[in-house]
């Protein structure tokens, strides 16, 4: 499916504005992108591609001590791999929303082996 930046930027936004708000309020020090495709060191040591990913120190493992002056976490949602899996608006918004749901988890410390056994995988 076709999709523009723009509109695939607003949808990914929408995702995010889905998330409950006690638990938006407790994601700390992330940033999230839009990429059009993983580069080859996002994939590295990968088969396929990705729909997501999140890079960074999720907050389980975080302290005073360990944890301060570092860069924003970094999710990023790539357009190419998610619009050539759908060919509906629907199959879109839904595919868009579980990758963002799933990178979100990564950040607060769930693992994809737990994200399986919820049905997030």
């Amino acid at each position: 499916m076709n999709v523009d930046r723009e509109r695939f930027e607003e949808l990914v936004a929408d995702a995010l504005d889905s998330i409950p708000e006690n638990l938006g309020k407790l994601m700390e020090n992330v940033a999230v992108f839009v990429e059009d495709w993983p580069t080859a060191q996002q994939l590295e040591g990968r088969r396929g591609t990705l729909l997501g990913l999140y890079e960074g120190v999720d907050l389980t493992r975080r302290s005073p001590l360990s944890y301060g002056a570092v860069m924003p976490d970094r999710i990023t949602i790539f357009r190419g791999p998610i619009s050539s899996l759908v060919g509906t608006d629907e199959q879109l918004v839904h595919l868009i929303t579980e990758t963002v749901i799933h990178e979100v988890a990564h950040h607060f410390g769930i693992s994809d082996a737990r994200l399986e056994e919820l049905g997030w995988g």
